[in-house]
């Protein structure tokens, strides 16, 4: 089977067992007619139909390796630029479909699991056939176009301690035995979003462990077919309370369900087994195989999606009642714009700096990417808030689709209507605004972003401690001694960096031509440009310190004179592009030496490297 239609996805869902325990109604089937998954299930299945659109299919497919037949382009491996940049296009026309608003979409999990598969010599470290368990599940979700759920955390007894240590380790999901066939796991995991009707359950590791014996009886990762026996989902309460679109817009099309998942002696075959009581490996599992870094491209190009859904409707309310010319109004705008295109950035830089990793995959730079999943949960907090601020008392004043159509028709449309709208249309809109900043439906996508990977406050912790802060410390302690330095001392610096470029030019001259793809007229003219603006600076030195003024152009000024004197106030930030990485960094380290200050410098990371030294 190649890329999936919908109505295969149905199809397949119509089939499965699922177990699922939902507001004191067991199923063990039917979940794609039930009330509280089938408006999500469809809009799922209108994703699937995508890739068969022509508008769509060349961006969200590719031909598959094994068959040649279409597969979802989210499985694809990326070892060039257009293949990172096929995938963002392909996850944004899904986010697009959503608003941004469906969180689980098929191409997050797929995402991980190309890059878990492209890793399956670090699987082999334990076991090689761990390592061919992986690229044959890869494959076979693949070629299938299976829709993954996973489940990571521990049920949510006792956080003081760890979940290995709640009620004697037995809430846990964890291994109870092992045959000659497989694993049998007992125990509980959250959260599965999507997870009623998904076709397979992901179970993979999340909490830290601490590689002691007591630990490998949870020290996992494996795949289980969704209506396994013993398997069964506890769902939350639905927030699809199956009324018409025109009332709960959002929550009739988007509202993915979140289950705790509950393992009565699953029994997992060991081919669908990928780490098996290794607390070490488990505890690598996302960052040694980048599939974190993938998973996050995946998640920046959706909460872009979503920032400029909020983006429009935000315009649109504030046109609608005639607000937008106020400056306060004016800052809550722009502080919607700001984050847009702080994502928009992140993203592209993570684009622009990609790298082969140690599989040969290329893989976006992991720093602006970790940046963005740490900023956004905190930002998207703001957006709701601002859509109630400036909605203010007209989100109560929002009748139903009922009411527009009925009796009150004539009174919505004379008393409902806004600046720009009629009543109908504005009450239209302000449902929407509604479900986006005030209904359940709108409360967990809040709390959904917030944890989306994690709680902040825990995740501020290796950002830190993963983000190399030592340039910028070496700068400012620098600073120290650049800015004491004697202009004869800066000029000598500034003469014999020039020299050393001019002693290897031609060195220089073809490491652009190389790396920055310039004819190698143009990078041999780039490199004495650099020779030049070091010599300049050099002479700067001299003129730098300061001038002498007469001051007799006043009677009470009469013979004195002014000094005028000029000090480096501290580290200077320079950064450089990749269109003149040669040229370009020296106008940015020749002023700052010439001045006495010191430099951190971020240049584009793709040239000169073979010159850094």
């Amino acid at each position: 089977m190649a890329a999936r239609s919908g109505s295969e996805f149905l199809g397949r869902l119509a089939a499965a067992r699922v177990h699922v325990e939902i507001q004191g109604e067991t199923l063990t089937g039917g979940v794609a007619d039930h009330p509280a998954f089938r408006n999500v299930v469809r809009s799922y299945a209108e994703l699937y139909d995508m890739q068969h659109d022509p508008a769509y299919r060349d961006i969200l497919t590719y031909p598959s390796p094994a068959t040649g037949e279409p597969v979802a382009t989210a499985f694809l491996t990326p070892r060039t630029p257009e293949d990172l940049a096929q995938r963002r296009q392909a996850s944004k026309l899904w986010a697009d479909r959503s608003l941004g608003m469906l969180g689980r979409t098929g191409d997050y999990l797929n995402s991980a699991l190309m890059a878990l598969a492209s890793a399956q010599d670090w699987f082999g470290q334990a076991d090689a056939q761990y390592g061919e368990n992986i690229r044959r599940y890869y494959e076979k979700v693949r070629e299938e176009d299976l829709l993954c759920t996973h489940t990571l955390i521990p049920p949510q007894a006792n956080r003081a301690v760890s979940g290995s240590q709640q009620a004697g380790g037995a809430l846990m999901a964890h291994i109870v035995r092992e045959d000659d066939n497989g694993i049998v796991i007992r125990g509980a995991r959250m959260l599965a979003t999507i997870g009623p009707f998904a076709d397979e359950l992901l179970v993979f590791p999340s909490t830290v462990l601490r590689n002691t014996p007591e630990d490998k009886q949870y020290s996992f990762a494996c795949a289980v077919p969704n209506d396994a026996t013993g398997l069964r989902y506890l769902a939350r309460e639905p927030l699809d309370y199956g009324r018409p679109r025109h009332d709960h817009p959002l929550g009739s099309r988007f509202e993915e369900s979140d289950a705790v998942v509950i393992f009565d002696d699953v029994h997992v075959p060991y081919e669908r087994c990928f780490v098996l009581g290794d607390p070490e490996l488990c505890n690598g599992f996302y960052t040694h195989t980048s599939a974190v870094v993938h998973m996050t491209h995946q998640v920046v190009t959706r909460t872009t999606a979503k920032t400029e859904y909020i983006l429009g409707l935000l315009s649109l309310l504030t046109q609608a009642i005639g607000i937008e010319q106020f400056p306060h109004v004016q800052a809550d705008v722009a502080e919607v714009i700001t984050t847009l295109e702080t994502l928009r950035a992140l993203l592209r830089a993570a684009e622009a700096d990609a790298a082969p990793n140690e599989f040969g995959v290329l893989t976006p730079a992991w720093a602006p990417l970790n940046t963005a999943r740490n900023l956004y949960p905190r930002l998207y907090q703001r957006f709701p808030e601002i859509l109630r601020k400036l909605g203010a008392s007209g989100l109560m004043a929002t009748p139903t689709e009922a009411d527009v159509t009925g009796p009150a028709a004539a009174d919505i449309e004379t008393y409902l209507q806004s600046a720009t709208l009629g009543g109908a249309e504005r009450v239209r809109l302000f449902r929407l605004v509604w479900d986006t900043c005030i209904s359940a439906f709108s409360g967990r996508q809040a709390l959904y972003e917030y944890y989306f990977f994690g709680d902040p406050v825990r995740m501020a912790g290796p950002y830190v401690a993963s983000y190399d802060r030592e340039p910028y410390q070496a700068a400012v302690r620098a600073f120290g001694s650049t800015r004491r330095l004697p202009a004869f001392e800066r000029q000598r610096v500034l003469r014999s960096i020039a020299q050393h470029i001019t002693s290897r030019k031609e060195e220089f001259a073809r490491t652009l031509a190389q790396e920055a793809g310039k004819p190698l007229k143009a990078a041999r003219t780039e490199v004495e440009r650099a020779i030049f603006t070091f010599n300049v600076a050099a002479e700067e030195t001299t003129r730098i310190p300061g001038e002498y003024l007469s001051l007799d152009w006043q009677q009470f000024t009469s013979g004195r004179w002014g000094i005028v004197r000029r000090f480096p106030l501290g580290p200077i930030a320079g950064i450089t592009p990749f269109n003149f990485p040669l040229n370009l960094v020296a106008h940015k380290v020749a002023p700052a030496i010439a001045s006495g200050s010191s430099t951190a410098l971020i240049t584009f990371s793709a040239t000169l490297t073979a010159s850094s030294g």
